[in-house]
C-alpha cells in the first residue's frame, strides 16, 4: 500500500479565527492518532486566508478514497466544508510504488527487481506493446526512475 499525501484547504472561505484554526488542528491531530493517519504538523493560522492547508498522510492506493477520508477528517475537526487539493504519493522505491506509477498511466506490468553491481537495484518492467502506443515509453521510464530512484529497464511483449 502506498502513502498518499492529501492536501486539504480546511478554511476555504477564510472565516475561521486563528484560535479556531489551532483548536481544529489539535482535534485533527487527536483524531488521526487513533486511526493511523499522519499529519504534517503546521500552523494553518499562519497561512493566508483561503489557503489554509493541512497535509494528511493516508495509506491508500485509491486517490479518490484518500481525498474523501481527508475531507471527512478535516470537516469533523474544523467544522467547515474543506476542499481537497493536490494528492501526491510518498515514494520509498518499492514495487508498490512502481505499480502505482504504472496505474497512474492506466497500465499494469510485471516488475522484477535485481541487485546491481554497484549496490543499487535494477528494475525490469515488462509492458504490453499496445500500452506503449498510448503512453510514450520515455514518460513511463522517467516517472519510474524518479519514483524508484534506481535504474529502470522497460521491455515489451
Amino acid at each position: 500500500m502506498r502513502t498518499a499525501v492529501v492536501r486539504v484547504n480546511v478554511d476555504p472561505t477564510g472565516a475561521l479565527t486563528p484560535a479556531q484554526l489551532r483548536e481544529g488542528m489539535a482535534v485533527l491531530l487527536g483524531q488521526v492518532g487513533e486511526i493511523g493517519v499522519g499529519v504534517v504538523e503546521n500552523d494553518p493560522a499562519a497561512m493566508p486566508a483561503g489557503r489554509r492547508d493541512v497535509q494528511l498522510l493516508i495509506a491508500a492506493d485509491d486517490v479518490e478514497a484518500a481525498k474523501q477520508s481527508a475531507i471527512d477528517l478535516c470537516a469533523k475537526a474544523f467544522s467547515t466544508t474543506p476542499v481537497a487539493g493536490v494528492v501526491t504519493f510518498v515514494s520509498r522505491g518499492t514495487d508498490d510504488d512502481a505499480r502505482g506509477v504504472l496505474s497512474a498511466f492506466g497500465l499494469t506490468g510485471e516488475i522484477v527487481r535485481e541487485p546491481g553491481d554497484d549496490g543499487y537495484d535494477i528494475i525490469h518492467v515488462t509492458l504490453r506493446e499496445d500500452d506503449l502506443e498510448r503512453v510514450p515509453e520515455s514518460r513511463i521510464h522517467t516517472a519510474l526512475e524518479a519514483s524508484l530512484n534506481c535504474e529502470v529497464h522497460i521491455r515489451t511483449v
